[in-house]
Protein backbone atom coordinates (compact mmCIF):
# COMPACT_ATOMS: atom_id res chain seq x y z
CA UNK A 1 0.00 0.00 0.00
CA UNK A 2 0.99 3.17 -0.63
CA UNK A 3 2.34 5.66 2.25
CA UNK A 4 0.87 9.21 2.84
CA UNK A 5 3.14 10.41 5.16
CA UNK A 6 6.85 9.60 6.41
CA UNK A 7 8.14 10.26 10.04
CA UNK A 8 8.88 8.28 13.53
CA UNK A 9 6.74 7.24 16.25
CA UNK A 10 8.66 9.05 19.75
CA UNK A 11 8.60 6.33 22.26
CA UNK A 12 10.65 8.38 25.07
CA UNK A 13 14.32 8.34 23.89
CA UNK A 14 12.86 5.85 21.27
CA UNK A 15 12.78 6.76 18.10
CA UNK A 16 10.84 4.52 15.17
CA UNK A 17 10.53 5.15 11.40
CA UNK A 18 7.35 4.50 10.41
CA UNK A 19 5.34 4.99 7.11
CA UNK A 20 1.78 6.03 7.31
CA UNK A 21 -0.77 3.97 4.79
CA UNK A 22 -4.92 4.75 5.15
CA UNK A 23 -6.35 2.12 6.82
CA UNK A 24 -10.16 2.49 5.08
CA UNK A 25 -10.92 2.99 1.60
CA UNK A 26 -14.83 4.96 0.20
CA UNK A 27 -16.48 2.56 -1.53
CA UNK A 28 -19.40 5.46 -2.79
CA UNK A 29 -20.61 6.09 -5.81
CA UNK A 30 -19.39 9.40 -7.43
CA UNK A 31 -21.22 11.37 -9.77
CA UNK A 32 -20.13 13.99 -12.38
CA UNK A 33 -22.69 16.91 -12.84
CA UNK A 34 -23.92 17.44 -15.99
CA UNK A 35 -26.27 19.97 -18.10
CA UNK A 36 -29.27 18.32 -17.82
CA UNK A 37 -30.70 19.56 -21.46
CA UNK A 38 -27.68 17.64 -23.43
CA UNK A 39 -26.01 15.85 -20.60
CA UNK A 40 -22.53 17.76 -21.12
CA UNK A 41 -19.89 17.80 -18.09
CA UNK A 42 -20.78 20.19 -16.58
CA UNK A 43 -16.54 21.68 -14.77
CA UNK A 44 -15.33 23.94 -12.04
CA UNK A 45 -12.42 26.47 -13.29
CA UNK A 46 -10.20 28.21 -10.74
CA UNK A 47 -10.01 31.81 -11.76
CA UNK A 48 -7.69 34.33 -10.25
CA UNK A 49 -10.08 37.40 -9.34
CA UNK A 50 -7.48 39.63 -10.18
CA UNK A 51 -6.85 39.15 -13.92
CA UNK A 52 -9.67 36.83 -14.60
CA UNK A 53 -7.65 33.60 -16.14
CA UNK A 54 -7.51 30.16 -15.03
CA UNK A 55 -5.36 29.20 -12.97
CA UNK A 56 -3.54 25.67 -13.11
CA UNK A 57 -3.18 23.47 -9.72
CA UNK A 58 0.72 23.62 -10.02
CA UNK A 59 0.19 27.21 -9.45
CA UNK A 60 -2.07 27.77 -6.68
CA UNK A 61 -0.67 27.77 -2.99
CA UNK A 62 -2.39 28.69 0.02
CA UNK A 63 -3.36 32.36 1.94
CA UNK A 64 -4.91 33.40 5.36
CA UNK A 65 -7.52 35.66 4.99
CA UNK A 66 -7.77 38.69 7.43
CA UNK A 67 -10.77 40.29 8.95
CA UNK A 68 -9.91 43.24 6.37
CA UNK A 69 -9.99 41.08 3.32
CA UNK A 70 -6.34 41.03 2.99
CA UNK A 71 -4.65 37.72 1.92
CA UNK A 72 -1.48 36.65 3.70
CA UNK A 73 0.30 34.35 1.48
CA UNK A 74 1.73 31.26 3.20
CA UNK A 75 3.80 28.64 1.73
CA UNK A 76 5.24 24.64 2.53
CA UNK A 77 8.43 25.85 3.62
CA UNK A 78 6.87 28.18 6.25
CA UNK A 79 4.67 25.42 7.55
CA UNK A 80 7.57 23.37 7.63
CA UNK A 81 9.86 25.39 9.61
CA UNK A 82 7.60 26.02 12.51
CA UNK A 83 9.07 25.18 15.95
CA UNK A 84 6.78 22.16 16.79
CA UNK A 85 7.91 18.30 17.73
CA UNK A 86 5.13 16.65 16.12
CA UNK A 87 6.16 18.38 12.43
CA UNK A 88 7.68 14.78 11.14
CA UNK A 89 7.12 12.78 14.57
CA UNK A 90 4.35 10.91 16.18
CA UNK A 91 4.83 11.92 19.80
CA UNK A 92 3.41 9.44 22.71
CA UNK A 93 2.42 11.27 25.37
CA UNK A 94 0.59 9.15 27.63
CA UNK A 95 -1.19 5.60 27.91
CA UNK A 96 -4.96 4.97 28.96
CA UNK A 97 -7.54 2.19 28.76
CA UNK A 98 -9.61 2.41 25.62
CA UNK A 99 -12.10 2.34 27.43
CA UNK A 100 -11.54 6.20 28.23
CA UNK A 101 -11.77 7.37 24.52
CA UNK A 102 -15.10 8.59 23.35
CA UNK A 103 -15.98 7.07 20.27
CA UNK A 104 -17.30 10.68 19.17
CA UNK A 105 -13.56 11.69 18.82
CA UNK A 106 -12.88 8.58 16.40
CA UNK A 107 -11.97 10.06 13.23
CA UNK A 108 -9.68 8.77 10.13
CA UNK A 109 -7.88 5.63 10.34
CA UNK A 110 -4.41 4.78 9.23
CA UNK A 111 -2.00 1.82 9.54
CA UNK A 112 1.92 2.39 10.78
CA UNK A 113 4.28 0.42 8.76
CA UNK A 114 7.87 0.12 10.10
CA UNK A 115 10.27 1.55 7.59
CA UNK A 116 13.23 -0.30 7.36
CA UNK A 117 14.83 -2.88 8.64
CA UNK A 118 16.37 -0.90 12.08
CA UNK A 119 12.83 -0.12 12.70
CA UNK A 120 11.59 -4.02 12.90
CA UNK A 121 12.63 -4.56 16.63
CA UNK A 122 11.49 -1.31 18.26
CA UNK A 123 8.09 -1.63 16.60
CA UNK A 124 7.57 -4.95 17.61
CA UNK A 125 9.17 -3.91 20.97
CA UNK A 126 5.92 -0.99 21.61
CA UNK A 127 3.41 -3.30 19.56
CA UNK A 128 4.20 -5.86 22.16
CA UNK A 129 4.04 -3.40 25.46
CA UNK A 130 0.68 -2.18 23.48
CA UNK A 131 -0.63 -5.80 23.57
CA UNK A 132 0.32 -6.66 27.55
CA UNK A 133 -0.55 -3.48 29.02
CA UNK A 134 -4.17 -3.83 27.16
CA UNK A 135 -3.96 0.66 26.92
CA UNK A 136 -3.70 2.18 23.80
CA UNK A 137 -1.28 5.25 23.68
CA UNK A 138 -2.60 8.91 22.96
CA UNK A 139 0.20 10.96 20.21
CA UNK A 140 0.31 14.02 18.93
CA UNK A 141 0.97 14.18 14.87
CA UNK A 142 1.17 16.67 12.28
CA UNK A 143 -0.86 16.01 9.09
CA UNK A 144 -1.53 18.15 6.34
CA UNK A 145 -0.76 21.54 7.64
CA UNK A 146 -2.00 20.71 11.18
CA UNK A 147 -1.36 19.31 14.49
CA UNK A 148 -3.83 16.94 15.12
CA UNK A 149 -4.52 14.20 18.19
CA UNK A 150 -4.35 10.56 17.82
CA UNK A 151 -4.67 7.05 19.59
CA UNK A 152 -2.42 3.93 18.74
CA UNK A 153 -3.31 0.44 19.34
CA UNK A 154 -2.64 -3.30 17.98
CA UNK A 155 -4.70 -5.13 15.29
CA UNK A 156 -3.60 -8.40 14.51
CA UNK A 157 0.06 -8.11 14.26
CA UNK A 158 0.19 -4.02 13.35
CA UNK A 159 0.09 -1.06 14.95
CA UNK A 160 -2.90 0.93 14.23
CA UNK A 161 -3.73 4.67 14.32
CA UNK A 162 -6.97 6.60 14.61
CA UNK A 163 -6.93 10.09 14.50
CA UNK A 164 -8.69 11.98 16.93
CA UNK A 165 -11.19 15.29 16.91
CA UNK A 166 -9.59 17.50 19.80
CA UNK A 167 -11.75 17.72 22.86
CA UNK A 168 -13.35 21.10 22.36
CA UNK A 169 -14.83 19.76 18.38
CA UNK A 170 -17.15 17.89 20.24
CA UNK A 171 -20.19 19.49 20.22
CA UNK A 172 -22.59 20.01 23.79
CA UNK A 173 -25.96 17.72 22.85
CA UNK A 174 -27.38 20.42 23.75
CA UNK A 175 -31.85 20.71 22.67
CA UNK A 176 -31.34 17.02 21.11
CA UNK A 177 -32.74 14.77 24.11
CA UNK A 178 -36.49 14.79 24.03
CA UNK A 179 -38.26 17.28 26.07
CA UNK A 180 -39.79 16.85 29.20
CA UNK A 181 -40.38 13.34 31.06
CA UNK A 182 -40.89 10.36 29.63
CA UNK A 183 -41.71 7.12 31.88
CA UNK A 184 -41.29 3.85 30.09
CA UNK A 185 -42.53 0.77 32.23
CA UNK A 186 -40.59 -2.43 33.38
CA UNK A 187 -42.75 -4.25 31.23
CA UNK A 188 -41.60 -2.42 27.89
CA UNK A 189 -38.04 -2.56 29.07
CA UNK A 190 -38.43 -6.37 29.54
CA UNK A 191 -39.94 -6.85 26.09
CA UNK A 192 -36.62 -4.71 24.85
CA UNK A 193 -34.19 -6.82 26.67
CA UNK A 194 -35.87 -9.68 24.76
CA UNK A 195 -35.56 -7.77 21.34
CA UNK A 196 -32.09 -7.11 21.99
CA UNK A 197 -31.57 -10.87 23.12
CA UNK A 198 -33.08 -12.05 20.34
CA UNK A 199 -31.64 -10.24 17.81
CA UNK A 200 -27.93 -10.84 19.41
CA UNK A 201 -24.62 -10.66 17.95
CA UNK A 202 -23.92 -9.99 14.30
CA UNK A 203 -20.84 -10.80 12.17
CA UNK A 204 -19.62 -7.82 11.39
CA UNK A 205 -18.08 -9.01 8.02
CA UNK A 206 -21.60 -10.05 6.62
CA UNK A 207 -22.84 -6.21 6.61
CA UNK A 208 -22.83 -4.83 2.91
CA UNK A 209 -24.16 -1.58 1.53
CA UNK A 210 -27.38 -2.47 0.14
CA UNK A 211 -27.67 1.41 -1.04
CA UNK A 212 -24.35 1.12 -3.18
CA UNK A 213 -25.14 -2.39 -4.46
CA UNK A 214 -28.90 -1.26 -5.70
CA UNK A 215 -27.10 2.07 -6.93
CA UNK A 216 -24.61 0.28 -9.87
CA UNK A 217 -27.55 -2.57 -10.65
CA UNK A 218 -30.03 0.37 -11.85
CA UNK A 219 -26.78 2.13 -13.37
CA UNK A 220 -26.21 -1.42 -14.76
CA UNK A 221 -29.85 -1.28 -16.13
CA UNK A 222 -29.53 2.37 -17.51
CA UNK A 223 -26.61 1.40 -19.25
CA UNK A 224 -28.28 -2.06 -20.96
CA UNK A 225 -31.08 0.17 -22.33
CA UNK A 226 -33.42 -1.44 -19.86
CA UNK A 227 -36.48 0.72 -18.32
CA UNK A 228 -35.97 1.35 -14.11
CA UNK A 229 -39.17 1.18 -12.08
CA UNK A 230 -39.13 3.41 -9.37
CA UNK A 231 -41.25 2.62 -6.21
CA UNK A 232 -43.96 4.65 -5.38
CA UNK A 233 -43.62 7.35 -2.81
CA UNK A 234 -43.72 6.81 0.90
CA UNK A 235 -46.94 7.21 2.48
CA UNK A 236 -47.01 10.77 4.12
CA UNK A 237 -47.05 10.92 7.96
CA UNK A 238 -45.83 7.60 8.08
CA UNK A 239 -43.07 8.80 10.86
CA UNK A 240 -45.30 10.37 13.01
CA UNK A 241 -48.05 7.68 13.51
CA UNK A 242 -48.84 7.13 17.17
CA UNK A 243 -47.74 3.40 17.68
CA UNK A 244 -49.24 0.97 20.44
CA UNK A 245 -45.33 0.79 21.67
CA UNK A 246 -46.35 -2.83 23.77
CA UNK A 247 -47.49 -4.34 19.92
CA UNK A 248 -44.95 -2.93 18.10
CA UNK A 249 -41.88 -4.83 20.79
CA UNK A 250 -44.14 -7.80 20.74
CA UNK A 251 -44.19 -8.21 17.11
CA UNK A 252 -40.50 -7.27 16.77
CA UNK A 253 -39.78 -10.19 18.94
CA UNK A 254 -41.85 -12.44 17.06
CA UNK A 255 -40.37 -11.36 13.94
CA UNK A 256 -36.73 -11.29 15.33
CA UNK A 257 -37.62 -15.08 16.34
CA UNK A 258 -38.79 -16.25 13.14
CA UNK A 259 -35.48 -14.18 11.30
CA UNK A 260 -33.32 -16.14 13.24
CA UNK A 261 -35.35 -19.53 12.82
CA UNK A 262 -34.94 -19.23 9.14
CA UNK A 263 -38.86 -19.21 8.81
CA UNK A 264 -41.13 -16.28 7.32
CA UNK A 265 -42.72 -14.05 9.73
CA UNK A 266 -46.46 -14.51 9.76
CA UNK A 267 -48.41 -11.35 7.86
CA UNK A 268 -48.85 -8.16 10.09
CA UNK A 269 -45.98 -9.11 12.50
CA UNK A 270 -43.11 -6.65 12.76
CA UNK A 271 -44.93 -3.81 11.90
CA UNK A 272 -45.93 -0.86 14.16
CA UNK A 273 -48.78 -0.18 15.70
CA UNK A 274 -50.45 -3.95 14.31
CA UNK A 275 -53.20 -5.93 16.87
CA UNK A 276 -52.63 -9.17 18.96
CA UNK A 277 -52.29 -11.99 17.25
CA UNK A 278 -55.49 -14.11 17.08
CA UNK A 279 -55.56 -18.18 16.62
CA UNK A 280 -58.14 -19.44 14.92
CA UNK A 281 -60.80 -22.61 16.45
CA UNK A 282 -61.27 -25.61 14.88
CA UNK A 283 -64.91 -26.79 14.16
CA UNK A 284 -65.92 -29.76 15.13
CA UNK A 285 -67.52 -32.46 12.96
CA UNK A 286 -70.70 -33.45 13.32
CA UNK A 287 -71.23 -36.71 15.12
CA UNK A 288 -74.34 -37.95 12.67
CA UNK A 289 -76.07 -37.09 8.98
CA UNK A 290 -79.23 -34.87 9.53
CA UNK A 291 -81.99 -36.77 8.84
CA UNK A 292 -83.86 -36.38 5.03
CA UNK A 293 -86.60 -34.18 4.67
CA UNK A 294 -88.61 -32.11 2.23
CA UNK A 295 -87.72 -33.11 -1.38
CA UNK A 296 -84.73 -35.01 -0.26
CA UNK A 297 -87.67 -38.07 0.10
CA UNK A 298 -88.21 -38.59 -3.88
CA UNK A 299 -84.29 -39.19 -4.09
CA UNK A 300 -84.39 -41.27 -1.12
CA UNK A 301 -87.00 -43.11 -2.67
CA UNK A 302 -85.88 -43.33 -6.66
CA UNK A 303 -82.36 -45.14 -4.61
CA UNK A 304 -84.51 -47.28 -2.91
CA UNK A 305 -86.05 -47.98 -6.10
CA UNK A 306 -82.60 -48.31 -8.01
CA UNK A 307 -82.20 -50.61 -5.31
CA UNK A 308 -84.78 -53.10 -5.50
CA UNK A 309 -84.47 -52.94 -9.42
CA UNK A 310 -80.71 -54.03 -9.26
CA UNK A 311 -81.83 -56.77 -6.61
CA UNK A 312 -84.60 -58.02 -9.03
CA UNK A 313 -81.92 -58.20 -11.97
CA UNK A 314 -79.41 -60.21 -9.94
CA UNK A 315 -82.03 -62.36 -8.46
CA UNK A 316 -82.86 -62.77 -12.53
CA UNK A 317 -79.60 -63.99 -13.84
CA UNK A 318 -79.27 -66.01 -10.83
CA UNK A 319 -82.38 -68.17 -11.95
CA UNK A 320 -81.52 -68.07 -15.42
CA UNK A 321 -77.74 -69.51 -14.24
CA UNK A 322 -79.87 -72.00 -12.56
CA UNK A 323 -82.25 -73.52 -15.20
CA UNK A 324 -79.14 -73.60 -17.27
CA UNK A 325 -77.42 -75.91 -14.99
CA UNK A 326 -80.61 -78.08 -14.66
CA UNK A 327 -80.71 -78.48 -18.12
CA UNK A 328 -77.54 -79.66 -18.53
CA UNK A 329 -77.56 -82.03 -15.37
CA UNK A 330 -80.35 -83.77 -17.36
CA UNK A 331 -79.08 -83.64 -20.61
CA UNK A 332 -76.05 -85.88 -19.16
CA UNK A 333 -78.46 -88.17 -17.45
CA UNK A 334 -80.48 -88.92 -20.71
CA UNK A 335 -76.80 -89.92 -22.25
CA UNK A 336 -75.94 -91.76 -19.62
CA UNK A 337 -79.48 -94.07 -19.65
CA UNK A 338 -78.78 -94.29 -23.29
CA UNK A 339 -75.74 -95.83 -23.06
CA UNK A 340 -76.81 -98.74 -20.32
CA UNK A 341 -79.65 -99.03 -22.93
CA UNK A 342 -77.31 -100.04 -25.64
CA UNK A 343 -74.83 -102.01 -23.06
CA UNK A 344 -77.84 -104.24 -22.22
CA UNK A 345 -78.74 -104.87 -25.70
CA UNK A 346 -75.38 -105.99 -26.66
CA UNK A 347 -75.11 -108.30 -24.16
CA UNK A 348 -76.95 -111.73 -24.94
CA UNK A 349 -75.57 -111.42 -28.32
CA UNK A 350 -72.00 -111.32 -27.00
CA UNK A 351 -72.76 -114.47 -24.82
CA UNK A 352 -74.22 -116.26 -27.64
CA UNK A 353 -71.01 -115.35 -29.88
CA UNK A 354 -69.26 -116.71 -27.09
CA UNK A 355 -71.52 -120.07 -26.61
CA UNK A 356 -71.12 -120.90 -30.16
CA UNK A 357 -67.05 -120.68 -30.06
CA UNK A 358 -66.43 -122.42 -27.08
CA UNK A 359 -66.54 -126.20 -27.39
CA UNK A 360 -68.48 -128.38 -24.78
CA UNK A 361 -66.07 -130.89 -22.98
CA UNK A 362 -67.15 -134.07 -22.77
CA UNK A 363 -67.28 -136.59 -20.04
CA UNK A 364 -65.71 -140.12 -19.98
CA UNK A 365 -67.88 -143.10 -19.46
Amino acid sequence: MRSIWNGAISFGLVSIPIKLVNATESHSISFRQIHVGDGGRVRYRKVCELDGEEVPTAEIGKGYEESDGSIIPITDEDLAQLPIATAKTIEIVSFVPADQIDPLQMDSAYYLAASGATAAKPYTLLREALKRSQKVAIAKYALRGRERLGMLRVVDDVIAMHGLLWPDEIRVPEGVAPEGEVSVREAELDLADALMATLGEVEMDTLRDDYREAVEAMIAAKAGGETVVAPGPPAEGAGGQVIDLMAALENSVRAAKASRAGVAAPDGEGEEGAGAEVTPLRRKRASAAPKAVGGKKSTAAGGAGGGAGAGAGAGAAKKSTAAAAAKKKAAAAAAKKTASAKAAEAKPARAAAKKAVTPRKRSSA
